[in-house]
């Protein structure tokens, strides 16, 4: 063998020792790690508990709320229209201002009825002339009737004249009466305390008493009134509050439910229900000084009903639902968690008002239920507790066992 083989030969058995010696390695380690991995595999968030987050079940008394959605309507709505024809002189509002009961709001011409009132007068005039003229002939025929003078039809006849000229008199007075009503007409006055809405007409046109449109609309905005729908069956506890209290406090929110627009009362139950629909009508009046609420506007109405004293409530998210009823997770002092059937009475807003299944103090689960089975062990924090609190717990007691002199096996 030459020199140069020999040199070949050393350098392949050097490297197959060398990679021998890696493989060799290897496997140690993975001999090793494999029970370790084995152990952490065990101790999964099973072994630790399954986080969730909790809350005690209260006692306290629960305001009952019905809530239904309406509408905002004014308390009165006027539509302004001349009750005479004629040109429209002038008109004496701002649209959207604020007017009183009263108010002059616009100007008919007035000349023509003025000139009916003028005549009515003139009549007047002419015919109680007339009647003093026939009340003397009267008075001297019966002068002449008793010397037998004249005959007692002239008399009759002179009577007759005075009393034809006292009928006239009352036609002259009524004219009058009509002429003045005519001229007050044409004075268009406001007939509430309201707002004014878009004027209808222009000055200068010519109106009449059969127009559709009038000249303005008015509502009245302070009080005003939502009218809103409950379902048919929260009728009866609607009545027996009215009737023993006598009234039934309201409350509008915005659309959104985010701001409250106003307080006020019940003012009627509507004497029928909405058969298509199933529901009832109802109506509540509010003060309304800032004019938060407008007609038309959609709203959300809240009713105060009664006050549920002493009632056991938990967080509406806590109730779970399967195919035997409503049920909550309740968490032991083992922290093992345990299904609890309840019954619930209401659900009012977020919280549920529970007649049976739960004690007082006892701890409910309201967020991780979708990972928990019977029996399953918890890692539990309360409610409104920083999140990663229940890590830190379960590291603690990680290192109290690793602590400890007894091992508990996976």
């Amino acid at each position: 063998m030459t020199k140069g083989s020999k040199w070949l030969l050393g350098t392949v058995l050097a490297v197959a020792v060398v990679a021998g010696a890696g493989l060799f390695a290897r496997g140690r380690l993975r001999a090793v790690g494999a029970p370790r991995a084995a152990g952490q595999a065990r101790a999964g968030p099973q072994a630790q508990g399954v986080p969730v987050t909790v809350t005690p079940v209260a006692r306290r008394n629960v305001p009952v709320y019905l809530s239904g959605l309406g509408n905002v309507v004014a308390s009165m709505t006027v539509t302004v229209k001349t009750q005479l024809d004629g040109r429209l002189d002038q008109v004496l509002f701002k649209e959207g201002q604020t007017v009183h009961r009263g108010q002059l709001l616009a100007q008919i011409d007035p000349r023509p009825y003025q000139v009916q009132l003028e005549q009515a007068q003139g009549s007047l005039v002419r015919d109680q002339a007339q009647l003093k003229n026939a009340q003397l002939n009267v008075s001297r025929d019966q002068e002449l009737v008793r010397q037998n003078l004249i005959a007692q039809q002239q008399l009759d006849s002179d009577e007759a004249a005075a009393g034809q000229f006292e009928g006239a008199i009352q036609v002259d007075k009524a004219a009058i009466d009509s002429a003045e009503l005519n001229l007050d007409y044409a004075r268009i006055t406001s007939p509430i305390d309201g707002v004014t809405g878009v004027r209808q007409v222009d000055p200068g046109n010519v109106v009449h008493a059969a127009d559709a449109n009038g000249i303005v609309i008015l509502t009245k905005l302070d009080p005003i009134a939502v009218l809103f729908t409950l379902p048919q069956d929260e009728l009866t506890p609607v009545l027996d509050e009215l009737g023993r209290s006598g009234t039934l406090p309201a409350d509008a929110f915005s659309r959104d439910g985010s701001t409250q627009l106003g307080s006020g009362q019940v003012t009627l139950v509507d004497n029928q229900i909405n058969q298509a629909t199933s529901s009832i009508r109802l109506k509540a009046e509010f003060p309304n000084p800032r004019r938060l609420l407008w007609p038309n506007q959609f709203v959300n109405v809240r009713l105060h009903l009664t006050i549920q004293k002493d009632a056991l409530v938990v967080p509406s998210t806590a109730l779970q639902r399967g195919p035997n009823g409503t049920f909550v997770y309740v968490v032991g002092p083992d922290q093992g968690a345990e299904v609890r059937p309840v019954e619930v009475s209401l659900i009012q807003g977020d919280q549920a008002i529970l007649s049976r299944g739960l004690q007082p103090d006892e701890q409910v689960v309201i967020d991780g239920q979708n990972q928990l089975r019977p029996g399953a062990k918890v890692v539990a924090r309360e409610a409104g507790q920083p999140a990663g609190a229940e890590k830190e717990d379960a590291a603690s007691a990680r290192a109290g066992r690793s602590g400890s002199s007894t091992v508990a096996q996976p």
